[in-house]
């Protein structure tokens, strides 16, 4: 029995279109519509159908692959929730595409700066997600320079014009330090990331805006590493305080766990004595006991949403910058009013 090779004349025809549209689509190339792109990949999925990269890579055009690196320690990648689902999220996209990720750790925003630019270069990648933007970021100049497509995951302000998506920080913030003083917190405390962090900067603003909204002129932030031992580092030294918080707000979901172990240790009840509240809701916050309160939103959609958007660049189409729905607030069992 022979079985019919499927070729993009197929495709070209089931999707009602020429053989140059559904290159033009799988080039990430302008020219068609974002609902003719679709109607073609939904041909092409249903066909099982993909494009034979290595032949194209030959023939002198770019391998379709996006690049992306991460300024964390591995260590850390491997228990942070939040990243994986940010990838899996990419990938998704990417699979539907007939795109890769090529992935890369790094120290520093400056060594991805390097990095990207060795990248386009070679013809490695066709464009760039960059995450974790600090202050006056190296690599938004370098990418601009370039020519390079990307999209930033930040607040615009931190962007330089770049295309941007990015989640409300301030609003997620201010809406777990209101749901902290209606249960009748006021020494609020919150145990943040890297003060480079462009996030931190919005979040630690906000914290302290809302807090002193509640009348409390004290406001209490750490800044730390984000890693569970600095997290663990952060609640020891705050419950030791005379006038110690009754409340504590972490960046993310790894410190919150941390700092849920360290209050046990100390001999504190949750919600008791102190209630925790988590940034990313994850599985972890789940598990523990009690279970932690947390903000949390779609973060496999975030990253879904960043890919896509990715490609609008590329095609010099698309949403263009937009800002994605802020994190919501599911309490557990890890805050109470103070004293509960």
């Amino acid at each position: 029995m022979t079985t019919t090779r499927v070729t993009i004349k197929d495709v070209a025809a089931r999707a009602g279109v020429s053989k140059g549209a559904v290159s033009l689509a799988f080039n990430h190339k302008p020219g068609l519509s974002e609902a003719t792109r679709e109607r073609i990949f939904e041909a092409a999925r249903a066909l099982d159908w993909a494009p034979n990269l290595a032949a194209r890579s030959l023939a002198g055009a770019r391998v379709d692959v996006v690049g992306l690196a991460l300024c964390r320690p591995a260590r850390l990648l491997g228990l942070e929730s939040f990243s994986m689902e940010f990838v899996s999220g990419v990938e998704s996209v990417l699979t539907e595409r007939s795109c890769g990720l090529l992935l890369r750790l790094v120290g520093d925003p400056a060594e991805e700066a390097g990095l990207l630019e060795a990248w386009w270069r070679a013809r490695q990648i066709g464009g760039a997600i960059l995450v974790d933007l600090w202050a006056d970021d190296p690599r938004v100049a370098v990418v601009r320079r370039l020519g390079m497509p990307v999209v930033a995951v930040a607040d615009p302000a931190l962007t330089g014009g770049l295309t941007s998506v990015w989640v409300d920080e301030a609003a997620a913030v201010t809406e777990a330090v209101r749901y902290l003083g209606a249960l009748g917190h006021r020494r609020i405390a919150r145990v943040g990331g890297a003060a480079e962090l462009g996030r931190t900067a919005v979040r630690s603003a906000a914290f302290e805006a809302a807090v002193r909204a509640l009348g409390v002129s004290d406001v209490r932030q750490v800044v730390t590493d984000q890693s569970g031992e600095a997290g663990a580092l952060a609640t020891r030294s705050l419950l030791a305080e005379a006038e110690r918080p009754t409340a504590i707000v972490y960046d993310n979901d790894i410190m919150a766990v941390a700092g849920l172990a360290a209050a046990v240790a100390a001999g504190l009840g949750v919600p008791a004595d102190v209630s925790l509240l988590a940034w990313d809701d994850s599985p972890l916050c789940r598990v523990t006991h009690p279970t932690l309160s947390a903000m949390g939103h779609d973060v496999h959609g975030f990253g879904a949403d960043v890919a896509r958007t990715l490609f609008g660049v590329i095609a010099r189409q698309g949403p263009g910058s937009h800002a994605v729905p802020a994190p919501v607030l599911t309490p557990r069992g890890s805050t109470g009013p103070p004293g509960a």
